[in-house]
């Protein structure tokens, strides 16, 4: 467990649940785009770090405070004009508690806050954020209206970007276009899901999270071959989940599974390789090793 002061941007897609139920497939699809395409590869080219992915939103933690809060204003700026998806996206500096995959504290419960106080398309930021910020970027933003937010003791002042929608955007809120669903890569792509820990001990978690990252590093290396990031699958760890869905979420031809039964000096890995298509299995392979082979194991799969 790790406490510290960290800048948090908060996202979350505006009317998730309503666009879910009018085009299940075309919002997956969308969303998987945008995410893999946009999103993700906007927050890690400025140092940033997705510490949480939920169904509708994210969670990422930046170092540098400018960087965080140019790095939102450029999503929302991708999103201009876009038929359906809109997000809501705040920035905010607070305490905050990291322990293994999770992140909670002060510093969320604030961000979660205000960022539902801003409007689609707007990104927010507190009052800490905006006093950190250069002259330059800090006049882009208006308001500093104080806030009582709820199961925060104390009030907030929040900014903003922009100060009013433009009037596209606030007719699009009320215009949906369905988004068609991507089709399934033509070239070979895989998606890696996390190995389960088949052991007696739950501690041993680490060690079968271990197999599935070295396996993705070794595959990625691979020229010709699209892998999905370690980031994306492992979103998938510990849920049942249904392959064909799998594949169509993360825009893949196959997925790679297995699980690792460690005991003593001795372990037991087994994986299978699954065609998204047809659900069938292309390939399978148990291995059975001392802990010593066990980069042998890994180059073998």
């Amino acid at each position: 467990m790790e406490r510290r002061l960290s800048t948090i941007l908060f996202a979350d897609v505006v009317g998730y649940t309503r666009l879910m139920g009018e085009d299940e497939a075309g919002t997956l699809a969308a969303l998987n785009a945008f995410r893999k395409e946009v999103f993700e590869p906007r927050i890690t080219g400025v140092g940033g770090t997705i510490i949480k992915r939920m169904g509708d939103g994210w969670i990422a933690r930046f170092d540098n405070v400018s960087s965080a809060v140019s790095c939102a204003i450029e999503i929302q700026k991708s999103l201009l004009g876009h038929a359906s998806l809109k997000l809501r996206v705040a920035v905010h500096i607070g305490d905050v508690t990291f322990q293994e995959d999770d992140i909670y504290g002060d510093g969320i419960n604030v961000a979660a806050r205000i960022e539902a106080t801003a409007k689609p398309g707007q990104v927010v930021i507190s009052d800490m954020v905006y006093h950190s910020l250069d002259s330059h970027t800090a006049q882009i933003f208006t308001g500093g209206e104080s806030l009582q937010l709820k199961n925060v003791s104390r009030s907030v002042a929040v900014w903003r970007w922009p100060a009013e929608l433009s009037i596209e955007n606030q007719i699009s809120d009320h215009i949906q276009t369905p988004v068609p669903a991507a089709p399934l890569s033509e070239k070979p792509s895989i998606a890696v899901l996390p190995f389960d820990n088949m052991s007696a001990h739950p501690d041993q978690d680490y060690f079968s999270d271990g197999i599935s990252e070295d396996i993705i590093s070794a595959i990625s290396r691979l020229p010709g071959l699209t892998v999905i990031a370690r980031n994306s699958s492992f979103t998938y760890k510990g849920r049942a989940v249904m392959i064909p869905e799998v594949c169509r979420d993360l825009g893949v031809r196959y997925v790679l599974e297995g699980s690792v039964r460690k005991a003593g000096q001795r372990v037991r890995i087994t994986a299978q390789l699954i065609d998204g298509r047809s659900g069938g299995h292309v390939w399978g392979e148990r291995y059975d090793r001392d802990l010593e082979d066990i980069f042998a194991v890994q180059d073998d799969v």
